[in-house]
Formats: C-alpha cells, structure tokens, sequence
C-alpha cells in the first residue's frame, strides 16, 4: 500500500508537494501542542510549588503568632481558677471545666500537654501537687481536664489516689483551684502532615481526645486512627464527644475494643472489637507500619504496645508516649533502658543526701532516687512522680544520673528529677 502510495505522489509531483506542505503543517501543529501541554504543566506544576510556598509561610507565621500569644498569655507560679462544670463521664469519672478567677486571656497549649494542681487537702500541712492531661484542644475561655479516681493498689491495704479522690468527692462547682500553666513534651504538632495513630488504655483517652479535637479544629488532612480500650460501657469516657467526632470528622477511623463487654454494651453500637487494644489489630487493620503513633494508659498496656511496635519494626523515635508514674516510665522505656535498670548494682556505688547527712548504697530494687530516699527517712517533695510537675527537682552537687525515659519538667542544669532517675556513680544530691 505504502509502494503504491509512494509510486503515485512521484508521479504527480504537484501532488507530492502538496503533500510535503500538509504534513510539515501538520507537524508544526503538533509540536505547538505538545510545546502548549508542557507549558500548562509547568505553570500548573509552578502554580502548585508556589501554592505550597505560601502555605508553608502561612503555617509558620501561624506559629511564630502563637508563640507570642502562648508567651504573653502564660503565667508564672500558681494562677487560680475557678471550677465552672464538674460533668459525670462515667463510673468514678469526672470532667472539669475550669476557667481563670481573674477572667483574662488564656494561652493555646499543645494537644497532650497537662495542667499542675497545687491542691491544699484537709489534714495536710503542704499541698499535695498533681497533674492531669488536658483532655480537650485550645479553647478561648476555658480548661478541661477528665479525671477518674485512681483505685487503691491490687493485693494493698493502701487507700485510693490521694489527688483523684479529692477531685472526684470534694473538689464542685464553684470552687477556686491553684494551678500551674500547661506545660510537658509530649503533643501532637499540628504543623506535620504523617499520618498518626492515637493509641489510649483506660483514662489514657484524656490526652488523645485531646489531639483528635485539635486535628478537626485545624481542618487537617492527615490520616488519623483512634484505637481506645475500656473493659466496658461503664468504663467508656467522653464516648458521646468521640461518636460525634469519628462521625464528623472523616480522616478519623475510630476502633474501640472492650475487654469485658456487658450484657447490654452491643457491638457496632459500643464498641467494635471484643479483647484488648494489640498491635496484631493494628496489623490487620493498617495499610502499613509507617505512622507516627502516640500512646497513654497503664503500664502493663504501655509495655505491650511499645514492645510489639519495636518487634514491628517501628522506629523508637515513632512512638511517644505519656505515662502515669515511675513503673509506667520504666515499663515504656527502650530495651537499653530497661537492661540499666535491671543490672547489678556498682560496687561501692554511694548514694550521699547532703543535707541529711546520711550516706547510702544504691540499690537495683529502687525504681527511682526519690524511692531510695524515702525508704531511708529522707524527704524530697514529690507530686506525679512520672517527671512531669517538677515537684521532686533537686540539685545535684557532684556525680551524674540516668533518666528513666522522657520527662515533661524541664530538669535545669546541675539538677535532677529523682522521681524517674537513678545514679550513674558516686552521687551527691541536696537533700
């Protein structure tokens, strides 16, 4: 066909001219459109760095302002406030909306951070110091912190937590309480764009409600999975806020898992999986591993997950955490950790309290240096005893020590947090 073809344009060569002129129109044609269709993309490809460009301006501008609100709305020291609602959540549960008795501004905080109680209980000469999550995100006029009383520990004669109690029975509406400015490390930053995984045990909820809320409020785009664990709807927090959220907030997928479920708890409805939270559910329900996760609960439920993470090949540096006391840190700590802890003590390793004047040896079944120190009659101020408030700070006058894991308190040089740290060596601290 193409000989044929070929054979006739030579034949008539004004034909084959004509021929020539329509194919090279024809081409140019072409070449103005591929020439076009690079153009537009390049402009759309310019058009979208640019867009990119301005928005990450805008984040950081957007920062750097909170910054200096956070700055000049935050206080110093004690700043009273004032109990506004106290809302039953569940059984032994209560939320506190709490708003400044001097009615000014209130700084942002970051999700997961907490709030310090300075509170003055009966029949007690100091104030006993605690800290509670904040369980919602920023709001302009007010706090919230979710507590559940912590029940006496199992197999003790020991009472209740002291501070929960107190919050749970005595603390109502109407009452001045005296509070430090939230503070800690561990958040969510809401400038980062990786996909996370809110992982909470029991009354660890408080501080993932919290980074879910401000997720939503920042219209964010990233991809969010909720995995909370209760024993049962008796034991299900802010269920209500969390339902209406997962319903609204579509990057969120929500699996709530009951241990225990009651007669009545319906599946579907209350929850979504019989059992405990596991990352073999996370396996199956996961596209992948790669996620930033964050996780609070009790310290059995922190050691599983953190464990089976890191056997999933999940980067330590994934995976925060928040804990509730010195056995909740440890648990959670990285196996290196864990080994320290575990190991025989120095030999000759000494422990000297300088304003005591007493001179002990460490020793391995101490958690902490706040624990060897009040087995020996030594007194150090302590509130959360998980390195946050800040309570047990003490200066260090010669020696060093090993933290147990991250702390929320900043620890000032030549100082320690003794709840959460053990020593190194020979130890000098001013106590």
């Amino acid at each position: 066909m193409f000989a044929d073809l070929s054979r006739k344009l030579l034949e008539n060569p004004i034909q084959f001219a004509g021929w020539v002129i329509v194919v090279g129109l024809l081409l140019q044609v072409a070449l103005m459109l591929v020439g076009s269709a690079r153009r537009a993309h390049f402009e759309k490809r310019r058009a979208w760095l640019e867009r990119e460009r301005l928005a990450l301006e805008i984040r950081a501008a957007r920062k750097r302002i909170q910054t200096v609100e956070q700055a000049k709305a935050a206080w110093n020291g004690i700043r009273k406030f004032k109990v506004a609602r106290k809302v039953p959540e569940c059984a032994d549960t209560f939320s506190f909306y709490l708003r400044p008795h001097d009615g000014k501004a209130l700084p942002p905080f970051k999700p997961g951070q907490y709030l310090t109680f300075q509170l003055n209980l009966p029949g007690r000469t100091k104030p006993v110091v605690r800290c509670y999550s904040l369980s919602d995100c920023a709001r302009a006029d007010y706090y919230r912190v979710t507590i559940k009383r912590c029940p006496p520990p199992a197999d003790t004669e020991h009472p209740a937590g002291v501070g929960s109690s107190f919050f749970c029975d005595a603390v109502k509406e109407g009452d001045i309480l005296d509070v430090k400015a939230p503070n800690g490390h561990f958040y969510l930053d809401l400038e980062k764009e990786r996909p996370a995984v809110l992982i909470a045990g029991g009354v660890g909820i408080t501080p993932m409600v919290a980074m879910a809320n401000a997720l939503f409020d920042a219209k964010s785009s990233r991809e969010v999975w909720f995995f909370f664990g209760a024993r049962n709807r008796g034991e299900h927090m802010l269920k209500q806020e969390i339902d209406e959220l997962a319903a609204k907030f579509k990057n969120l997928r929500l699996h709530v898992c009951y241990s225990r479920p009651g007669p009545d708890d319906l599946k579907d409805r209350d929850f979504h999986h019989e059992g405990r939270v596991t990352v073999d559910l996370m396996k199956r329900l996961l596209p992948s591993n790669n996620y930033e996760y964050f996780l609070c609960g009790p310290g059995a439920f922190m050691e599983s997950i953190t464990d089976d993470l890191r056997a999933w090949g999940v980067p330590d540096a994934w995976v925060h955490f928040e804990a509730f006391g010195p056995a909740s840190v440890k648990r959670a700590a990285s196996p290196a950790v864990k080994a320290s802890l575990t190991q025989a003590p120095f030999i000759g390793m000494e422990v000297t309290f300088a304003k005591s004047g007493k001179k002990v040896w460490w020793d391995q079944a101490f958690s902490s240096l706040l624990e060897l120190a009040e087995s020996k009659g030594v007194k150090i101020d302590a509130g959360c005893r998980a390195g946050n408030c800040g309570s047990c700070l003490v200066a260090v006058k010669s020696g060093t020590v090993e933290y147990l894991g991250g702390h929320g308190a900043d620890a000032e040089t030549g100082s320690c947090l003794t709840c959460i740290c053990k020593p190194k060596g020979n130890l000098v601290i001013d106590a």
